[in-house]
């Protein structure tokens, strides 16, 4: 009988989850230039609201300035539809941690500046197309310890 109830519980949340869903694809993954990812990278991003709105993204990148540096951004975005629906005005903010040389984790006796943490805000454009795939173009400057930089980013990927 338990066997029945579970098979029965399965079935209803199949049905509900088939019929519940809304044409936009919540999750994202894309390759980034410029942006959060700094010079290049893959993020993966994932709308949390059942409509567009607000959305997280994680990924890795890198940076490369007379060394190679390790990206790891973070972020969140929030979506504001325009008039068709497909097309976004896309605000966030996110945080890029950097280290040299690729090295996630710093040796204790490591005191030299080898990694730095980027406070980077974004606007841009984002648009939806019908064959589930996205592009985006940002404002990203660049905040950190050193400087602040004026940056792009520009991104391409598939929506799922």
């Amino acid at each position: 009988m338990s066997k029945l109830i579970l098979l029965a519980l399965l079935l209803l949340t199949a049905a509900d989850a088939s019929f519940g869903q809304s044409k936009l694809k919540r999750n994202d993954i894309y390759l980034e230039a410029g942006g959060n990812s700094l010079f290049g990278g893959i993020n993966y991003e994932h709308q949390i609201t059942k409509e567009a709105g607000l959305g997280l993204r994680v990924g890795i990148g890198f940076y490369t300035e007379n060394a190679f540096y390790l990206a790891l951004p973070i972020g969140i975005n929030y979506l504001f539809p325009l008039k068709n629906k497909t097309s976004f005005i896309d605000a966030g903010l996110g945080i890029t941690w950097a280290r040299i040389d690729g090295k996630i984790f710093k040796a204790a006796y490591n005191t030299h500046g080898d990694h730095f943490t980027n406070f980077i805000p974004s606007i841009g454009y984002r648009k939806h197309t019908k064959n589930n795939t996205m592009w985006r173009v940002s404002l990203t400057p660049v905040a950190n310890k050193f400087t602040l930089t004026p940056w792009i980013g520009l991104s391409v990927g598939k929506r799922f």
